[in-house]
């Protein structure tokens, strides 16, 4: 059997609760010398619609513990050298530059983030949906950075077969933080997950990120804002850089969180193991997801494994604590 596979040996990571993340240390290491690093892909600032500064954006994601930040504001790619040499610090937090790049198709909107971009990608257009992201996906690759698809269920712009039919784009997002993107689906219109599985299923291999997509810092955090910290992303990495951490992403060596913290993860030719660290009076669930969306097993606590019949096409985890927030790990691919 071949098995498409995270690299093995995940370290202790950043505690998950939300606003509880300052208590630990930000980033630790295992044995073959790669470390966990907490980021965020997706936030705003007043250089388009979100209502706070870079530099009050950037003061709150590291006082809460992030390694890496993304200000990807609409049409618009903020410098970050300057913010980088006041707030940047070795082997603990960096900003990435990065834009979203906000088209549309017949008034629906289509926006690709483009992350370690170095100039501004104008919104490229196209003649359908697919020819719209693809295009802004290819302007994003011609300056060497690394797209992700943004909000598929933002006024229900996209489905599964348009993300499926893109080329040389590897993440999209599975969770979004703002209340008006519409994770879960409804009427018919599939939820964010369940368009990964369609994906999956149909034999293209992408992995699912949570963002923030923050743009409310002043005044209350409440579920009808966005504020920051709904949603991250933990990657393994070799070191604290963009080049690092984008590789990382694209090799699929992170999970997805939006408050549940992995101590362990490890995926062979036999089984997937994970070990969650609990939190003090939660309890945990996980889900082995398999062809189709489809529950393969579901296992009780902390120490989850799950092994391979052969059968499978893929296998992926969601793990949920009785708070209700939830992990993802990224698909495995069996025989491929």
């Amino acid at each position: 059997m071949s098995i498409k596979r995270l690299r093995t040996g995940m370290s202790a990571a950043l505690l998950a609760i939300l606003f509880l993340a300052a208590a630990l240390p930000v980033s630790s290491q295992n044995q073959s010398g790669e470390s966990w690093y907490k980021g965020n892909t997706h936030t705003h600032t007043v250089h388009s619609d979100g209502d706070s500064t870079p530099a009050e954006v950037v003061r709150w994601y590291k006082e809460h513990r992030y390694n890496f930040l993304v200000l990807s504001d609409h049409n618009y790619l903020t410098a970050v050298r300057g913010l980088n040499a006041t707030f940047g610090a070795k082997d603990r937090f960096i900003l990435i530059p990065g834009e979203e790049v906000s088209d549309s198709f017949e008034k629906k909107p289509i926006h690709v983030n483009g992350l370690n971009i170095r100039k501004v990608v104008p919104p490229q257009h196209g003649t359908s949906v697919v020819d719209t992201i693809q295009n802004n996906v290819n302007a994003i690759r011609r300056l060497e950075g690394v797209p992700h698809i943004n909000h598929p269920n933002f006024l229900w712009a996209l489905n599964a077969d348009h993300i499926r039919m893109v080329q040389n784009n590897k993440l999209f997002e599975i969770y979004n933080g703002h209340p008006s993107v519409h994770n879960h689906g409804g009427s018919g219109k599939e939820s964010l997950e369940r368009m990964w599985d369609d994906i999956l299923t149909h034999g293209k291999l992408i992995y699912g990120i949570a963002v923030d997509d923050a743009h409310h810092l002043k005044g209350a955090f409440a579920p009808d804002r966005s504020n920051p910290g709904r949603g991250w992303i933990m990657v393994r990495a070799a070191e604290l850089s963009p080049l690092a951490i984008l590789d990382a992403m694209e090799s699929g060596d992170f999970y997805a969180s939006t408050g549940v913290t992995l101590s362990d993860y490890e995926a062979n030719d036999e089984e997937i193991r994970i070990s969650i660290r609990e939190t003090p009076t939660f309890k945990y669930t996980t889900f082995f997801i398999g062809e189709g969306g489809r529950v393969l097993t579901t296992v009780y606590g902390p120490s989850p494994r799950y092994r391979f019949t052969g059968k499978e096409k893929y296998v992926r985890a969601r793990i949920v604590n009785s708070a209700g927030y939830v992990a993802w790990t990224q698909p495995v691919f069996i025989n491929q």
